[in-house]
């Protein structure tokens, strides 16, 4: 199996409707420790979302693209609420089936969740300062793809962060023995490594994003996709 080409007709199992509900639910209730290890949220707030919110004096406004478990959305606030600041965040998904994972999880105040698509959040005028995903992009088809980000961007006043995984040969052989604790009894193994190969390296993102939009590398595995509404080249 060559990673040197990106994957794009692999799918994931937990992205077919009729997958084994006991194994999709174990998945997404442990998608909070895979985070918590891979995905490098608490760098990207102090980077990116901590200055954003130290500009306003008001709640800041979040919202969180196919929030899944809601785990990333959970730890943002929690992150920005032990800083001092106020937030009032939304995680939406148009998975009735994910969002019951997340209204299920720990209260944290000013979070809230809502089966949508972002579509329909521009359609209604919604504003937010921040509009950020995690481990989306590489589930999207080419039009998926465009749509989410121009979504982003009609929808976010100050920053769009999508955060993803930057495919290798480093990151897939150590997701496939650092998983294996907590992998039995979900789709976490297998649709993990389906996911690694999904997805874009740096340079593949940046020449997939549109102009106004960067690709940014905070680490060996992780990508993000930035854009900063109002700034020059937007």
């Amino acid at each position: 199996m060559s990673l040197s080409v990106r994957d794009e007709d692999l799918t994931e199992l937990m992205d077919d409707p009729a997958c084994d509900p006991v194994r999709l639910r174990r998945t997404l209730r442990r998608f909070g420790l895979v985070n918590r290890a891979v995905s490098r949220w608490g760098r990207v707030y102090r980077s990116h979302l901590r200055p954003v919110l130290a500009g306003l004096e008001r709640p800041a406004r979040i919202l969180d693209i196919g929030c899944g478990a809601g785990d990333v959305l959970r730890r943002l606030a929690r992150l920005a609420r032990r800083d001092g600041f106020a937030i009032e965040a939304l995680g939406i998904d148009p998975d009735a089936r994910s969002l019951a994972v997340a209204e299920d999880g720990e209260r944290v105040a000013g979070v809230s969740y809502r089966r949508a698509f972002s579509r329909e959040l521009v359609a209604e005028g919604a504003r937010f300062d921040v509009v950020l995903s995690n481990h989306l992009l590489h589930h999207l088809g080419p039009s998926e793809f465009d749509g989410l980000l121009a979504d982003s961007a009609a929808l976010a006043d100050r920053l769009c962060v999508h955060s993803d995984i930057a495919r290798g040969r480093l990151a897939y052989a150590a997701f496939s023995v650092g998983i294996a604790p907590i992998a039995p009894g979900s789709l976490l193994r297998v649709d993990g490594l389906r996911s690694i190969r999904r997805s874009y390296t740096r340079e593949e993102l940046a020449d997939r994003l549109p102009r106004g939009w960067s690709a940014e590398q905070p680490s060996a595995f992780r990508l993000l996709a930035v854009h900063r509404p109002g700034t020059a080249g937007s």
